[in-house]
């Protein structure tokens, strides 16, 4: 069976983000070994300068290549990433587990993700060149690896 980790910075505080993380995670749970880690975040100061910035990416990326497990195909979410049908995602989610039997997706803070860790990465995706806050990230996520094992399985869902 795949398994999935997802690495965030960052606790979920919203009580309905955590009810759809859990019901996806639930759903999931009949394709794949998901395992979703925190990582705290750092603590941004009112007053800040690109600096301090680059510092506290730097502290936050550095937690998140410690966890990454070794084999692992690591996809970052990032603006600058390819973007995917539902389907095309399938069809990518597919063909990397017959590579890999491990895959790890990262979502860093709101200030985003190092050169170096992206640069370590073996794919980049992007759900939509607006911008969302990380947290709400989480669910669009799960619900499209939801998805897309429903897709590959040629099972109904909603369109």
């Amino acid at each position: 069976m795949l398994s999935i980790q997802i690495i965030c910075i960052g606790k979920l505080k919203e009580t309905y983000l955590k009810s759809a993380i859990d019901e996806y995670s639930k759903r999931l749970s009949r394709y794949c070994k998901l395992d979703i880690l925190e990582l705290p975040d750092e603590r941004i100061p009112e007053k800040v300068n690109i600096k301090l910035m680059d510092e506290i990416k730097s502290k936050e990326c550095c937690n998140i290549l410690n966890h990454i497990k070794k084999d692992s195909y690591i996809i970052a979410l990032d603006l600058k990433g390819n973007q995917y049908t539902s389907e095309e995602f399938s069809s990518e989610i597919q063909k990397l587990s017959m590579v890999s039997s491990h895959i790890t997706f990262i979502i860093g803070g709101s200030l985003g993700l190092t050169n170096e860790l992206l640069n370590q990465c073996h794919q980049k995706i992007c759900f939509s060149k607006m911008t969302f806050p990380h947290q709400l990230i989480r669910v669009f996520l799960l619900e499209q690896l939801f998805r897309a094992f429903k897709i590959a399985n040629g099972e109904t869902y909603h369109r």
